[in-house]
């Protein structure tokens, strides 16, 4: 398996219900629209991280005696035993071989579900997808079978936020919106979540929405579905409505938060709330089990994540809300300023006389002053007026002499001539991916042909104008034939807006060996315009030169996709 270098949790459920292998037969069965009636999935808590479970009850294979400071493969140091339930146990360890915390879920080989949870681990591994945990390694060994995964320390579960108040539009429309488009990709790629609870949601501290437990969490309980796109897009509507309301969509409470008054059904999260943007209501009652109706509009139900990240973009964007800046301090005089420097303070009640301005120079001694500051500026003025003239006659002197050479000292910084810049040409190109999909490797060579009407496209996506986490960066790596020292590159560009940052690396080849963190950084800019100017930061000399966008701006419709975040670069010319 590929390791990553990022770090996180994801926790099984302790909840201490009755084993999900124990009732299979009945655990999911769909009703007419396809949702499962599920009451453990309704009401069940998942251990939130660092808490402790219990094993439950009827389980067919009996955990492994494990302990603190046990090692997997040689590498993997458990240290806190965070669940044990079911006959698996979940652990935050330490990877000694890259130093960081992971999280491991360990089972015997012959569990029941030991199959499924390493096809499920693997799977999900394949995917590769920034926005989900990522499993890290999947093994069986020693009649074990273990699954490590990234532990994210700086993360916060969606079940903690909730804890404290309910979120705000903007950030349940972050939420609302990364995880659709996340699950939409797992499920285009055949994995279902099934699992999808406050608990498997979080923020990082970038303010990413990221999810834990794709396949795993639910090979682990033995949970199926016929219908996993419905369950999976009920789930996050049920999301939405408790990041909306702070309340359980269902009559049970879960998670922490309280359920619904009984025998009222599922009302609209703007019923439930003052002030809950009724976009957003809706949109929460289209993906819940209740056929889309609302109390004032019949949209169609969102029966897929793909409907639903449809019907987000067909939303009007929430923007976050302006900042609030406190109103600076009133200005305080100083006792200096005051006129009360070196002076006693006033008793209070006491009248002060107002200090009269001082008289004029009026004396004797104030007249012989005036006339000397008089005569020492007329000295200054003419001993002025006689340099300057002087100067000028020396220079006049020297220019009406062709043959007199002039001279300057060699420490004159302005006497240096900067060296011309040299347009650099441009022998081949190739788009780069660092992870993800590609853009339009075969338009590379539209950004060099000379003509400007002609471009190579990023792709559309729903969030920016920053591209990670879903993608590092976008662009091409360019040949410029031979090792030349590059000093600047301007860039055109199809769309303006807020905003577009290009970065100029030094590569080794047109398919670099490295990523961009071994790569030379030559320089950086930013714009909002439709050009940009990167220039070098210091002199670097280089035959392939990475032209690296890692934030476009919003962008209106055209011929190849809708509105969205999304960049096209129609020239790139290299100066050296």
């Amino acid at each position: 398996m590929a390791e990553r270098s990022t770090a996180a949790v994801d926790v099984a459920d302790n909840s201490g219900d009755k084993p999900l292998a124990a009732k299979a037969d009945q655990a999911d069965q769909s009703t007419a629209d396809g949702v499962a009636k599920n009451p453990e999935r309704d009401t069940e808590h998942d251990v939130a991280q660092g808490s402790g479970g219990t094993e439950g009850p009827g389980a067919k294979a009996s955990p492994p005696e494990l302990h603190s400071g046990h090692k997997l493969a040689r590498r993997y140091r458990l240290e806190d035993c965070v669940t044990r339930l079911d006959g698996f146990s979940s652990w935050r360890a330490v990877d000694e071989k890259l130093r960081r915390a992971v999280g491991v879920h360990v089972l015997p080989a012959d569990h029941a579900r030991a199959r499924s949870v390493l096809a499920a681990a693997r799977s999900s591994a394949l995917l590769g997808d920034p926005r989900f945990v990522q499993v890290l390694d999947a093994v069986e060994e020693n009649d074990l079978v273990y699954v490590v995964h990234e532990w994210l320390p700086d993360a916060t579960e969606l079940t903690t936020l909730l804890s404290a108040a309910p979120l705000e539009p903007h950030d349940a429309y972050q939420m609302v919106s990364q995880v659709s488009a996340a699950m939409a990709a797992a499920h285009r790629e055949g994995l279902a979540h099934l699992r999808l609870n406050p608990n498997a949601v979080l923020r990082a501290s970038t303010g990413q929405w990221r999810i834990r437990g794709l396949a795993v969490n639910a090979a682990l309980r033995g949970i199926a579905s016929d219908t996993p796109q419905r369950t999976d897009t009920e789930a996050i509507g049920a999301l939405l409505y408790a990041s909306l309301t702070q309340r359980w969509p269902y009559e049970s409470d879960a998670y922490g938060l309280s359920g619904l008054p009984k025998d009222v059904g599922l009302i609209p999260p703007d019923q439930v709330r003052a002030g809950v943007h009724r976009g957003l209501s809706e949109l929460a009652m289209r993906a819940l089990a209740n056929d889309g109706a609302t109390a004032s509009r019949h949209e169609s139900p969102c029966t897929t994540p793909e409907e639903l990240v449809k019907a987000i973009g067909e939303m009007p964007r929430i923007r976050p809300p302006e900042p609030a800046f406190a109103a600076p301090p009133d200005y305080q005089r100083t006792t200096y300023q005051q006129g009360t420097y070196g002076r006693q303070a006033p008793h209070p009640g006491a009248t002060q006389p107002v200090p009269s301005p001082p008289p004029p120079l009026q004396s004797r001694t104030g007249k012989a002053l005036k006339w000397a500051v008089s005569a020492l500026l007329i000295a200054a003025l003419g001993l002025g007026s006689w340099q300057l003239a002087d100067a000028l006659m020396e220079r006049g002197t020297q220019s009406d002499d062709p043959n007199k050479s002039q001279t300057t000292d060699g420490d004159d910084k302005n006497s240096v001539q900067q060296k011309p810049a040299k347009p650099l040409g441009i022998q081949g190109a190739q788009e780069y991916v660092a992870s993800g999909e590609a853009q339009a490797p075969g338009d590379v060579g539209l950004t060099y042909d000379g003509d400007s009407s002609t471009y190579w496209r990023t792709n559309r996506y729903n969030d920016g104008p920053e591209l990670a986490p879903y993608k590092p960066g976008v662009g091409i790596v360019y040949d410029l034939g031979s090792s030349q020292e590059v000093s600047a590159a301007s860039i055109g560009l199809r769309y303006a807006g807020d905003h577009t940052t290009a970065h100029l690396y030094a590569a080794d080849a047109l398919t670099p060996s490295t990523g961009i963190d071994g790569m030379q950084e030559i320089g950086t800019a930013t714009t909002s315009g439709s050009s940009v100017t990167v220039r070098a930061s210091k002199s670097v000399k280089t035959q392939y030169v990475l032209l690296w966008i890692t934030a476009v701006p919003n962008a209106p419709v055209d011929g190849y996709s809708g509105a969205g975040y999304k960049q096209a670069v129609t020239d790139v010319k290299f100066t050296g």
